[in-house]
């Protein structure tokens, strides 16, 4: 971590100032040492580069943390066509919105969001991750100045109102309570902010409602991930050839007809091989995962007091919204 960071942390107890003792450094980060609350004492470790706050999890979200920190460890790079496709999950917000701003991002990954948002101009990224996904993430991103990595619980992050823009990807709908974390992420943006979410849509997954969900839940996401991963390379096989010789050069349509997901699968069809078995062990792995309704997606965004809020439909199977956060929705979210 680069001790401008706390400049943005505080105590997840009190919600104190932190100090800082530094054991060692390589560059401007500090990379061993520890944080201490100067209002309740209480101490954090910094291990790796990272701000260890995660305190205590409960059982099932260290399952899921654990889970997802396989995942980005095993399949930690970052590739270009991870631009286009982030721009697309948070539109209508683009790369030039993001200079000179400060951004929180809930949950992050191997950091490729986090990459693209410092490359994008903003004044300062704080990227906070439950699980040792953080490592990868700090990988990643330890060479841009303005990117910083913390691990925490995105339902109580200990961070500052702070930021002027804060997303959240393919996170919230694996939380307990998704609109929980969605709210605490409200609470650390300043009045005139703003919000992009991106979540799994209930509508047209009712197949991965009925079927893919309980048997995930029942039984892919208790299986030894290095096994779940084999499994996922053979599910991945069948879904790359589809999408590379029929949905790709179709566009998803066969004879004027849209084929089953066809926006999706079509959507995919130039990932890689390897970038596709992630997305079938993705889906897999995960102990917890809403499907979210439209309209619940819109109630939180109406719960948060956010104005003009734009909730659409992504790829057919997923919802994206985008918000402003003004000064009396600040309020009544933080006190909530």
């Amino acid at each position: 971590m680069r001790e401008r960071l706390l400049d943005y942390l505080v105590c997840t107890d009190c919600g104190g100032d932190l100090s800082i003792d530094v054991d060692s450094r390589d560059g401007d980060h500090v990379m061993e040492g520890a944080l201490t609350c100067t209002a309740c004492a209480r101490t954090f470790v910094v291990r790796g580069g990272v701000p260890r706050m995660a305190g205590d999890v409960p059982a099932l979200e260290a399952r899921t943390a654990n889970a997802f920190g396989y995942e980005w460890t095993r399949y930690n790079e970052l590739a270009d066509r991870y631009r286009q496709q982030f721009l697309d999950w948070i539109a209508p917000v683009d790369e030039f919105f993001f200079r000179g701003r400060t951004v929180l991002e809930g949950g992050c990954g191997k950091g490729r969001h986090t990459a693209l948002c410092s490359t994008f101009g903003a004044k300062d990224v704080v990227a906070v991750d439950l699980g040792h996904a953080v490592d990868a993430a700090f990988s990643n991103t330890r060479h841009l100045p303005n990117a910083h990595i913390v691990q925490a619980d995105l339902k109580r992050p200990p961070l500052r109102q702070a930021f002027d823009f804060a997303f959240s990807i393919g996170v919230l709908h694996h939380l307990p309570d998704p609109e929980a974390g969605f709210r605490a992420l409200v609470s650390r943006v300043r009045p005139g902010g703003s919000v992009s979410a991106w979540v799994y849509g209930r509508e047209n997954n009712g197949w991965i409602v009925h079927i893919v969900s309980p048997l995930r839940e029942r039984v892919s996401s208790r299986m030894p991930h290095g096994i779940l991963d084999v499994l996922s390379a053979a599910i991945a096989v069948p879904l790359f050839l589809a999408t590379r010789l029929l949905y790709g050069p179709t566009g998803g349509r066969l004879l004027g007809i849209r084929l089953p997901y066809g926006e999706y699968l079509g959507y995919i069809a130039p990932f890689p091989y390897r970038e596709q078995r992630s997305i079938v062990f993705d889906h897999l792995v995960a102990p917890v995962a809403w499907y979210v309704r439209r309209e619940e997606f819109a109630q939180w965004f109406a719960n948060a007091g956010l104005d003009a809020p734009m909730i659409e439909h992504h790829n057919g199977n997923s919802w994206r919204g985008h918000a402003r956060v003004p000064a009396a929705a600040v309020a009544a979210v933080a006190s909530g």
